[in-house]
């Protein structure tokens, strides 16, 4: 009996220990899960009634989750603010196409700060920050990467792999660090295995590292393997909702295995574990037995590119194994900005002097305690995507302030967030103060970023005259394309 209470005892203090040992420097593995055009209903932990998704909801039972966690509108800004920590106009990002997704090539990225603190990077997914060399991951601080082009696997249009456009989803052509490869299998099930895979790597040399596991799923088109869309389909879906349903749950499914994976190699003791989604939902409507019907967006009006709440509200959920708890709510306004420094901090890393200036802020006192002191903030939201030459036009058109209370949409209609998450009542009338500071505070802003807009007047290029496309078809001339599959795990 006494020794079972030692062992108790131990274990208690083993799990205390490890709590209280600084965050600062400590270097943890931290692995940065996110998906593409996934809301804040798309998740049976967030109220969805028609999907399963058991993995994620424990994974959330479990995580420390971040209430009011915002994002851009859309894909590639996004991605500029994780990889920058700072606005995505800033970084020359205005579009997810066009080559107004091309990050600035003076940021120096988030896995290039990584690396300067002896972490391994890797990358297994969606880019979408440039397609010529220069931008490439390989070129902005990542060691290992398996990308597809442009913004989506199948946009051969806008830049992705010829053959992509054929085979949507199942055995694409990719780029593997500087070889371009033909792969076998569905497209997230093959970039959580080459992530596992390598994590598995550096877990045996003991190397710290970053993943970035930035799936493509559910964005369109609505592919799924069939076994993900039977459900749906048999329930009376339409084909395009039991598509992207059927992605959510394969996604799920990837994630319980790779949290299994991490768990026998016990590889979660230094190891923070995100999940985290891109921008809102998409395909918000869909049939049921011939029916039309709106699918769950968790109450949130709009959806991706869109300035509202449901355009930029998106689940967060962090764990790390004896260290952030089990299970709580940090109900602070955060976003996509804060991850560059929370994990530069974590890193223990050595910002240079010169590079740019970053708007967010570390995390680390909220992650010490949820309920800590957070000054509130101004989070400037503005969806981009004008037609060349009318950016001056678009100035107030689809944008936002966020504030811990406030949300000021299109420079008119002004929603209290605390008592309306809906966006159901303007209330701007009533709050005259409140409309004016923040307009002064958004012309300051779209001043501060129209100079640094670097990709905007550059020529639409056609199919043919895209990087990726130029160096398939020499590689295809010169040397044919390999096949290529991950390490057995």
């Amino acid at each position: 009996m006494m020794k079972n209470w030692i062992c108790i005892f131990l274990a208690m203090a083993a799990a205390g220990s490890a709590a209280d040992k600084p965050m600062e420097g400590s270097r943890p593995n931290i692995i940065l899960v996110i998906t593409d055009d996934q809301g804040m209903g798309d998740l049976s932990c967030m109220g969805n009634k028609v999907l399963k998704t058991p993995n994620i909801d424990g994974f959330h039972d479990r995580a420390l989750r971040f209430t009011d966690f915002q994002v851009s509108p859309t894909c590639a800004p996004t991605r500029a603010a994780l990889m920058s920590g700072r606005a995505p106009f800033k970084n020359g990002v205005t579009h997810t196409i066009f080559q107004r997704e091309r990050m600035a090539l003076d940021v120096f990225t988030l896995p290039q700060a990584l690396k300067t603190a002896g972490y391994a990077t890797g990358i297994f997914g969606k880019w979408h920050l440039g397609d010529e060399d220069e931008y490439l991951p390989g070129n902005r601080g990542f060691d290992e990467a398996l990308i597809h082009g442009a913004g989506g696997i199948g946009q051969v249009r806008l830049g992705d792999f010829p053959p992509n456009g054929e085979n949507l989803y199942f055995d694409n052509v990719l780029l593997h660090n500087d070889t371009i490869v033909q792969t076998k299998g569905f497209c997230t099930d093959l970039f959580c295995h080459a992530g596992l895979s390598w994590i598995k790597e550096q877990h045996a040399a003991k190397k710290p590292y970053f993943a970035y596991i930035s799936l493509n799923a559910p964005h369109a088109p609505l592919v799924a393997p069939e076994k993900n869309m039977k459900r749906f389909l048999d329930l009376g879906y339409d084909k395009g909702t039991a598509g992207r349903y059927g992605m959510v749950e394969n996604i799920d499914e990837n994630f319980g295995r790779m949290m299994e994976k991490l768990a026998e190699w016990k590889a979660l003791e230094n190891t923070l574990v995100i999940f985290m989604t891109d921008n809102g939902a998409t395909h918000l409507s869909g049939k049921l037995e011939g029916k039309k019907l709106r699918h769950f967006n968790a109450n949130l009006r709009g959806g991706k590119n869109s300035p509202y709440e449901g355009g930029t509200h998106v689940p967060a959920f962090w764990q790390w194994k004896g260290v952030l708890g089990d299970g709580g709510d940090v109900n602070a306004l955060t976003a996509h900005l804060d991850l560059y420094s929370t994990f530069c901090e974590l890193a223990g890393v050595k910002l240079p002097g010169k590079m740019q200036e970053l708007d967010g802020r570390s995390l680390l006192p909220l992650l010490k305690d949820p309920k800590a002191s957070w000054p509130d903030r101004e989070l400037f939201v503005h969806c981009g995507r004008w037609n060349p030459g009318q950016r001056d036009e678009f100035k107030f058109k689809k944008c936002a302030v966020r504030t811990a209370r406030w949300r000021f949409v299109n420079n008119q209609a002004l929603y209290d967030i605390s008592k309306d998450p809906s966006e159901t009542s303007d209330v701007s009338e009533a709050h005259p103060e409140v409309v004016a500071e923040l307009r002064k505070s958004y012309d300051k802003w779209w001043e501060s970023v129209l100079p640094l807009m670097v990709n905007e007047g550059l020529p639409k290029l056609k199919e043919e005259e895209f990087a990726l496309n130029i160096r398939y078809r020499k590689q295809l001339k010169e040397k044919g394309i390999p096949d290529w599959a991950p390490e057995d795990l």
